[in-house]
């Protein structure tokens, strides 16, 4: 039987993160409390930030936006991750190819959104006078729009090559989700064009968010050592260590997963560097970028006790 006269696939099995029965249960926990902490945080900040006028700023719009992507991608992955582990650990071929097709989408825009954050962070820090003038509703919606216009593009891309080849090898994926490079591991086909498609818009998608942001953090840094008080570089740099742990963690395990050398090739090990940009960021940043924040803490509590 094909599907759409490309593939002899009707379905496929996911490996899922571990084999070992013993640990399925506490698995199947421990991400179901990552989950929960994911959709509560993230769903949480966007409600906050659109009822709180407090928080109706430039800065804050971007974290809105990106709990709001956060919350998408981890919803793409973890629920199937938490039914694999219940044993269940089918997925037919058009729901893998969706599930493709999302996770791309939103894994790209997280990525140019951390990039539009810290260009705002870098608005806020080196030219703080002109800083509600430069980052205007003209600026950051555009931003944001662009994030997922490019991440759209992306997941057509891959998604569109993805279902052109052939998958008549094994159809047991060793993964816990349909991730490009496993799925070319099953293909029959050539995959010439997948691979130099990964490496071309995966490359772009890592090294020109990369670039912006070590570009945006030099003026950063410059202009933080040239502030004269002690205090004032703490303040300014505690601005923004969050943000670079968050784009550290996130630029570095997608590094890890599709740029090594290929002698270093290893699933298991990509499952490992997979876990911490599909299920640990989203539940990290909304703890990271704004549990922390005092106006966030201000916010939240005249939203709960009026005060």
């Amino acid at each position: 039987m094909t599907v759409e006269n490309y593939s002899t696939a009707t379905q496929f099995v996911l490996a899922g993160l571990t084999q070992q029965a013993e640990i399925q249960l506490p698995l199947f926990l421990l991400f179901l409390g990552i989950y929960l902490v994911t959709v509560v945080g993230n769903l949480g900040m966007v409600l906050l930030i659109a009822v709180s006028p407090l928080l109706h700023t430039p800065m804050y719009y971007f974290l809105s936006s990106l709990s709001f992507v956060d919350f998408c991608y981890s919803s793409v992955i973890t629920p199937k991750m938490l039914v694999n582990f219940l044993g269940k650990n089918t997925i037919l071929y058009f729901e893998c190819m969706v599930q493709l097709f999302f996770f791309v989408v939103f894994v790209v825009a997280e990525g140019y959104l951390l990039t539009a954050m810290a260009y705002d962070r870098y608005v806020a820090i080196c030219s703080p006078l002109l800083y509600n003038v430069i980052m205007s509703s003209w600026v950051c919606s555009p931003l944001v729009l662009a994030a997922f216009f490019l991440g759209f593009l992306s997941a057509l891309a891959h998604t569109s090559a993805m279902m052109k080849l052939s998958f008549c090898k094994s159809h047991i994926i060793n993964h816990y989700f349909c991730d490009v490079l496993p799925l070319l591991n099953l293909s029959c086909s050539n995959t010439y064009l997948n691979e130099l498609l990964l490496f071309i818009i995966a490359g772009f998608n890592t090294l020109v968010p990369t670039l912006a942001v070590a570009i945006s953090y030099a003026f950063i840094f410059y202009s933080i050592l040239h502030i004269r008080s002690s205090e004032g570089r703490s303040k300014a740099f505690g601005t923004c260590s969050s943000h670079l742990m968050a784009v550290g963690i996130f630029f570095g395990s997608i590094t890890f997963m599709y740029f090594k050398p290929p002698s270093s090739n290893s699933l298991d090990q990509e499952k490992v560097s997979s876990v911490f940009y599909t299920t640990v960021i989203p539940m990290l940043n909304p703890l990271i970028y704004s549990l922390r924040n005092k106006d966030v803490k201000k916010a939240l509590r005249k939203v709960l006790v009026g005060k």
